[in-house]
């Protein structure tokens, strides 16, 4: 299994998506993983995995930010899309009146 380190900034919508299903509400401390990478540096990371890869995202209050944003996100779109399928539902009806 390949493990990747990746900080916030470099998240794409798939790894962004795990994290949002994953922690729903968010992580707490007991998610969180500690560690000293390469460098020696301190990282601390919340894990999420495919099949094939298990992602490290690097924590910190931008994270929680990229999750809050991207879980609005996508709750516009389901939104858009239940108000669009209202308006098709709306014109069938009114062309079954006529």
């Amino acid at each position: 299994m390949i493990r990747k380190i990746v900080d916030y900034q470099k998240l794409n919508e798939d790894i962004l998506n795990l994290l949002v299903e994953k922690f729903p509400d968010g992580y707490a401390d007991k998610d969180i993983i500690a560690f000293r990478n390469a460098q020696k540096e301190y990282i601390e990371a919340v894990e999420v995995r495919t099949e094939d890869t298990t992602y490290l995202v690097k924590v910190g209050k931008r994270l929680v930010q990229a999750m809050e944003d991207f879980e609005d996100d996508e709750d516009a779109n389901l939104n858009n899309e239940d108000e669009s399928d209202n308006e098709n539902i709306d014109a069938l009806n009114e062309d079954e009146l006529d």
